[in-house]
């Protein structure tokens, strides 16, 4: 009853809007009071969910991806994606998701992935015919390959709560990345072939296929250092973020399309960004300290194993579960909420925290492109400026073939696991 009031209480908080954090920060300091508890806990508590090393990449990966962003070298990757297979039937759709899959592969965000891409892409292929609704579909669901194709800040996130290896986390995101984005692309490739107004791009010139790949070139090396850095045990995530941070400066300095104005822009909203992540790890850190207190992540786990048996219901209902939450809460706050409370039960499952760790991202993905409050269909919606109703309708087939990978995960783990600990 405890559990179930206190859960209420949130949700309760959450649907009158208070803020995430104020909701998380609240309720626990009055559970804490209930208790009796001392107040010096309080900032205790607070400083040392701050207090971290691993979570300096967060700042880190947000602003490399931001200067990016306004550098505009998401434009330099599409023009030599699109160079290469532009072509071949669907060849703008499978431009974009490769676009997607390799600006993920350095900003570790969502919404950056999504806003950098849109911008050049829709234009390009509402104009060769494509329907409006499955470009933008295409490119909200695109965008979602931000947090899964490491570097991911959730995954960062994911690996401070649970104590997993971050590093091991990165590596089991690389197979379900590329099965998504072979998915998307032969989903665009079998859409374009039944489209009577598409209109293939012509063929690129081998000149101007090195022209444009040369100029995309230094971002390409920017995605193998940060992520090559990783995997060689030359940086840790945190060194690797602050590395490619410097990197991306060179870059758009050098390429002469950033101005001290789009700096200072960029600079400004990833400090808004990460100080709003940060309040949230805060009041995370104090309700999950008096959620701890109350015994509730340890009755809810006693619940789970003594009432659902099978790995495989357990799955379902965890799924279930974060498909629901996902519809009011983001990707953050789903992470910090959910998984204090789901993951003591993995061990009683005999569920590889890693793999978890995958599946859950993967859900997080599948919110962020559910109304009403998916970060990328809003995000799709100011670029495209276009009523929300039209994102809506061109997502649907991007969530069932999400929810299939969802599918195929649980019934081939290696998809997660080979990477990390057989490769």
């Amino acid at each position: 009853m405890t559990a179930a009031l206190i859960l209420l209480s949130l949700l309760l908080l959450l649907f009158i809007r208070v803020p995430v954090a104020f909701a998380l920060g609240g309720l626990g300091l009055l559970l804490l009071w209930l208790k009796d508890i001392s107040v010096v806990m309080v900032p205790q508590a607070l400083y040392s969910a701050a207090d971290s090393f691993v979570l300096l990449a967060v700042p880190l990966f947000l602003l490399m991806s931001n200067i990016l962003l306004k550098g505009g070298v998401g434009k330099d990757l599409f023009n030599a994606v699109q160079s290469w297979v532009g072509h071949l039937p669907g060849g703008l759709g499978i431009a974009t998701i490769l676009s997607c899959a390799l600006f993920s592969a350095i900003s570790g965000s969502s919404v950056a992935t999504a806003a950098t891409i849109a911008t050049v892409a829709i234009p390009e292929m509402i104009q060769r015919g494509y329907s409006r609704p499955f470009v933008l579909g295409l490119l909200a669901a695109g965008g979602t390959l931000g947090i899964l194709i490491p570097p991911s800040i959730p995954l960062i996130l994911y690996g401070v709560i649970t104590e997993e290896s971050i590093v091991k986390l990165f590596m089991a995101g690389v197979g379900p990345g590329l099965l998504l984005t072979a998915l998307f692309i032969l989903f665009s490739i079998g859409y374009s072939l039944f489209d009577k107004n598409y209109q293939p791009s012509p063929k690129a010139t081998w000149s101007q296929r090195w022209q444009t790949s040369f100029r995309a070139l230094p971002t390409l090396l920017l995605a193998v250092v940060v992520i090559g850095g990783i995997y060689l045990g030359v940086f840790t995530p945190t060194e690797s973020a602050g590395v490619g941070f410097a990197l991306a400066l060179v870059i758009v300095f050098a390429l002469r399309t950033m101005t001290w104005q789009k700096l200072k822009l960029a600079v400004s909203e990833s400090m808004v960004t990460t100080v709003t992540i940060f309040l949230i790890i805060a009041g995370a850190k104090l309700f999950g300290k008096a959620i701890t207190l109350y015994r509730i992540p340890q009755e809810i786990s006693t619940a789970i194993t003594t009432n659902i048996n099978e790995p495989a219901l357990f799955i379902l209902v965890v799924c279930l579960v974060l498909l629901v939450i996902g519809f009011f809460l983001e990707s953050i706050s789903m992470l910090l909420i959910m998984v204090p409370v789901l993951f003591p039960a993995l061990n009683a499952m005999m569920i590889d925290p890693i793999w978890f760790g995958i599946l859950f991202v993967v859900m997080i993905e599948c919110a962020l492109i559910t109304p009403p409050v998916g970060m990328n269909l809003f995000i799709i919606q100011a670029v495209a400026q276009v009523p929300l109703a039209e994102v809506l309708r061109g997502v649907w087939p991007f969530m069932l073939i999400m929810f299939g990978t969802v599918v195929a995960l649980y019934l081939i783990p290696d998809i997660v696991l080979y990477i990390p600990f057989k490769l």
